[in-house]
């Protein structure tokens, strides 16, 4: 912005109400299922029910397609001759590596299965159900393999996913600062545990879904139900359709939840649009939730080997580690992520100037991975914050005090942490007061009094408490954009590229705009995500659509008012300069006011975008007290409480819910939800009736508290992201409260999830 017009806030700041809900609570939302078209056919997918197997043939093709309604039916041969002889992968879209493209998914299995629920075939009819009927007919016939269980069965390479590549480890990163060989050489105290996180995932209310129509008149594919991030979904595309880019529109309707699966490029995206196009004809895919339990995007597997060493007094010196990060059968788009951000973030929120650690991405015969909420963040703050605890219980420090004195200060701001390579990042956190939060919970949870319960057997229960620090990034660049246009009516329309995917981004940004332009909220429009409205644009992920899109909008604004000023110079005979700009857009000189109505007619519309490369880090404390049944070994929630300091609050309301959100999609991970596997590689978890998800009443007792004590200096809101925090500290805090609660018993869990049957088993095996 014009440093000569500094940002003054009147809507921002305000707990407004989301203006987006009223529309969605009457029932007039339009998610992709709700989308018709003229002569729409609808697809179904033939996956494999093998885990890993040479595909010998596809038998009973043409009596598939001979069935009545049945309109098209696509195997790979029928990709590869629209593409170069060639089945198209799947590639990176987070730090891609040469060494990684060797395990891009094909659009559709080529020559081999590697999970199940791969797609093999695509059938295309009149309606679902004959699609599905033509479906069954099909029968590969697929040579089985030994399938590649786990991490430890990848590692051993006694059975390659990718032959030709000679092992199962696709890559290694590396996260370093300072020596800490030498550190843990003359460390006073060393401790060395190994822990592991379950593999589970999102699972939003909506599936995903597509509806592609290909207008062959006017070269035009119109692809809607992306999200996240629709400018690249349509990028890739295009190349894999060898189209160019602007023959492809890729819409945002709306969309039931997110929380990063939502961010892939699914074979689906290429399947879809692929038989749109050949059959000429619109088409529909909607997945059910046995689809979206084995298809999208799984998570937060992983183990990990971690060593830290500590003067006596609990000063930590080092941090050492190895995290084997099971990815599954392919590496495509954001799967580096998680094993990156593991090794990177490892040391959290404290000081520890000597970082050593490698995190290894395996992959098994298991469905790809890829970004949820926090990826590869929940995971080290859990290996870290129950390491934390451990130590200081060996050193005979409390808990919260090792966890105090080891915080970065505000005076090391901007604090650099490790540099994971490869693809080099380096990093700092930009700013903050850690200790502040750290306070706030303890306080906020009662703590002190309360520490007298720690380990308590009361009515058949032992109780505990547990503590746990975090940090949150955000901001992801390299930019977005954002266009504001004024209508006839003296409205301003604002079109972002930042898409929403339920976290209340149409009333945040509304509320930016109104204060940046002066002008009620009633009188801004907003549009978003699809590529229609801008000519670049990048979406909602890594907890930037506020910082980055926010921006863009004050950018825009900024040079919407000089617009102004140019079209009411010319009409009052004066220079630009000359123009006041006041309340509602008036623009006046001399006496004589322009109301935006009037200076409508001009064509007024800017397009602008903020850039940038520095992240934001927001940071907090959680706190729980938990309750254990001493014969069932259930984990009661008596209360949680997080504080996350995330700069810049533009609407209180939308934050603390997705703080309380965040919170019980963490619980649910720690204690309820595992996608889990057998020997031979099938899924074994294919509902929600064998996939536990929480409920309302699960856990009533959650309590987040939002502050703004250190805006970020890298954006002109100084805002930081603040949608994916909370989740973070969960698995770590009610893990390490567990293990007070169970202290007289000498129980230590090192892995989720901490289900009832797991905490039992090791009271037993403790008594």
């Amino acid at each position: 912005m014009n440093e000569k017009e500094p940002f003054v806030s009147r809507f921002v700041g305000t707990p407004v109400e989301r203006i987006e809900d009223l529309r969605l609570l009457r029932g007039r939302g339009r998610f992709v299922d709700d989308l018709q078209r003229e002569g729409m056919l609808h697809a179904a997918i033939l996956r494999s029910s093998v885990a890993h197997g040479r595909i010998r043939s596809i038998n009973n093709i043409g009596a598939a397609r001979a069935m009545p309604g049945v309109r098209g039916v696509f195997i790979a041969e029928d990709i590869a001759h629209s593409w170069n002889g060639s089945v198209p992968t799947i590639p990176m879209g987070f730090a891609p590596l040469p060494e990684l493209e060797p395990f891009e998914q094909p659009v559709i299995a080529h020559r081999k299965v590697r999970y199940v629920g791969e797609p093999i075939a695509v059938v295309v009819a009149d309606s679902v159900a004959l699609a599905e009927d033509a479906a069954d007919v099909i029968e590969p016939d697929i040579e089985p393999l030994a399938a590649v269980a786990d991490r430890h069965a990848s590692g051993r390479n006694d059975t390659l996913l990718f032959e030709e590549q000679g092992t199962n480890v696709a890559v290694t990163y590396t996260a370093a600062k300072g020596d800490a060989a030498s550190a843990m050489a003359i460390a006073t105290y060393v401790r060395r545990e190994t822990f592991g996180v379950q593999r589970h995932t999102a699972v939003a209310i909506e599936p995903r879904g597509l509806l592609a129509d290909w207008d062959e008149a006017g070269t035009k594919l119109t692809v809607s139900g992306a999200a996240k991030a629709p400018f690249a979904t349509r990028r890739l595309l295009a190349q894999r359709m060898d189209l160019p880019e602007e023959c492809i529109d890729v819409l945002e309707p709306d969309v039931g939840g997110s929380f990063g699966v939502r961010g892939e490029f699914y074979p689906e995206d290429h399947l879809i649009p692929f038989a749109a196009r050949k059959l000429r004809r619109p088409v529909k895919w909607i997945e059910d939730r046995r689809e979206n339990l084995l298809g999208s995007s799984h998570a937060r597997e992983i183990d990990c080997e971690i060593e830290i060493a500590c003067d006596k007094d609990g000063t930590i010196l080092a941090l050492r580690g190895h995290a084997y990060v099971d990815v599954g059968a392919y590496a495509r788009m954001a799967v580096a992520v998680q094993p990156r951000n593991v090794a990177q973030f490892l040391s959290g929120p404290y000081r520890v100037p000597n970082i050593h650690v490698e995190s290894s991405m395996l992959v098994t015969n298991k469905a790809p991975t890829g970004a949820y909420r926090g990826p590869g963040r929940f995971e080290a703050d859990f290996f870290r914050e129950r390491l934390f605890d451990i130590a200081a219980k060996d050193l005979g420090i409390d808990p919260v005090e090792f966890r105090r004195r080891n915080l970065v200060s505000k005076e090391e701001m901007p604090y650099p942490i490790a540099t994971i390579t490869p693809f080099e990042k380096k990093d700092e956190f930009d700013s903050g007061d850690y200790r502040i939060t750290l306070d706030r919970c303890l306080a906020e949870i009662n703590w002190p009094e309360k520490a007298g319960l720690q380990g308590k057997l009361i009515d058949g229960r032992y109780h505990g408490l547990g503590i746990g620090c975090f940090i949150e990034g955000g901001a992801a660049g390299p930019r977005e954009s954002a266009r504001l246009a004024v209508e006839t009516d003296g409205s301003v329309s604002v079109y972002v590229g930042s898409t929403n995917v339920g976290q209340g981004l149409e009333t945040v940004c509304v509320q930016i705009a109104a204060d940046a332009l002066k002008l009620p909220m009633d009188r801004i429009r907003i549009f978003h995500g699809s590529t229609t409205h801008l000519r670049e644009g990048f979406g909602s992920f890594h907890s930037r659509s506020v910082v980055m899109g926010g921006s863009a909008v004050l950018a825009a604004a900024t040079e919407l008012k000089e617009a102004i000023r140019k079209a009411a110079a010319s009409r009052l005979g004066c220079a630009p300069t000359e123009v006041a700009i006041g309340e509602g857009l008036c623009a006046s000189f001399g006496g004589i006011s322009l109301a935006l109505s009037e200076l409508a007619g001009e064509g007024l519309s800017v397009e602008s975008s903020f850039a940038n490369h520095h992240h934001t880090y927001a940071y907090g404390a959680a706190a729980a007290h938990v309750a254990v049944d001493a014969k069932t070994g259930h984990v009661e929630v008596l209360d949680y409480v997080t504080v996350e300091d995330v700069g810049r609050i533009i609407n209180p309301l939308t934050a603390n819910g997705q703080a309380v959100g965040a919170v019980v999609q963490g619980l649910g991970g720690t204690f309820l939800e595992h996608l889990v596997y057998d020997e031979h590689g099938q899924f074994l978890t294919a509902s929600l009736v064998d996939y536990l998800m929480p409920t309302a009443t699960d856990f009533p007792n959650i309590r987040a508290i939002m502050l703004e004590n250190s805006p970020s200096p890298n954006n002109p809101l100084g805002a930081k992201g603040g949608g994916e925090g909370s989740i973070i500290p969960v698995g770590g805090v009610i893990t390490n409260a567990v293990a007070a609660a169970l202290t007289s018993l000498g129980v230590q869990p090192r892995e989720l999830p901490l289900s009832p049957p797991r905490i039992w088993q090791l009271m037993e095996a403790a008594r």
